[in-house]
């Protein structure tokens, strides 16, 4: 294993509550001020400094100097995925309590230390999570769209056809060697949203259509004012299918 990457510096910055609290609330990819950080994290400003000289000098942090304050971001989008890939492996890690988990937490709870705009919605991976996202495989899911077998998710015919008028074709996506659709654990609902080739296409509609637009060196979705009218309209269809 001579050339696998070291990950034990980064996953000891990461162990730290106080230090993860504040990668946190960076996780939208804005910058923030150091006493900003302090706040949330429940920490002194010198203790605050202290956590953030160690998460920059790892270089998990970048620094920007405006005058005579000092922000941090992240230093690159990754950082922000691998956070969340930690957080959906914390749940994942612990089968026999996420069940008793869900049932303490109602489906409409957050994660109140991350920034409402990474709620909303936000890249996983090659798809749409957050809220938005959530609240889409479930409307799905009601109309028939799609159906959840045991552990599998498909898409019915009835789905097929609805997308198919939406220019997303599922026999197109069924020749990736990816997986159609899945139910990707999403760590800040509690609860499903649509993974799989049929998310990325879904998400690829999206912005294709200018509904959401994704500014750089951040994994916020950013929802335009059209695309807001746009995904309620696509919601309504798919309510509209439930009632039938």
């Amino acid at each position: 294993m001579e050339h696998a990457p070291c990950i034990s510096q980064i996953a000891t910055l990461l162990a730290d509550p106080k230090r993860s609290a504040m990668m946190w609330a960076l996780m939208d990819g804005t910058a923030r001020q150091s006493d900003e950080l302090a706040l949330l994290a429940g920490l002194s400003p010198s203790s605050a400094n202290a956590h953030l000289g160690r998460l920059s000098s790892g270089g998990l942090l970048k620094v920007e100097e405006r005058g005579r304050k000092r922000f941090f971001r992240l230093a690159a989008p990754e950082i922000g995925a691998a956070v969340e890939a930690l957080a959906s492996a914390t749940l994942a890690s612990l089968p026999g309590k996420v069940p008793e988990l869900l049932k303490r937490t109602s489906p409409s709870t957050k994660v109140r230390t991350a920034p409402s705009s990474l709620l909303r919605a936000r890249l996983c991976d090659d798809h749409l999570g957050g809220s938005l996202a959530a609240d889409l495989y479930q409307r799905m899911l009601d109309a028939g769209w799609i159906e959840q077998l045991d552990k599998r998710v498909i898409v019915t015919h009835k789905g097929a056809n609805q997308l198919a008028t939406h220019g997303v074709f599922i026999q197109a996506l069924a020749h990736s060697t990816s997986r159609v659709v899945c139910a990707c654990p999403d760590w800040s609902e509690r609860r499903p949203h649509l993974g799989g080739t049929l998310g990325a296409a879904v998400l690829q509609l999206f912005m294709q259509s200018g509904w959401l637009n994704l500014p750089s060196d951040t994994r916020v979705l950013q929802i335009t004012a059209a695309g807001q009218r746009e995904i309620d309209l696509f919601a309504k269809e798919v309510e509209l299918e439930m009632a039938l």
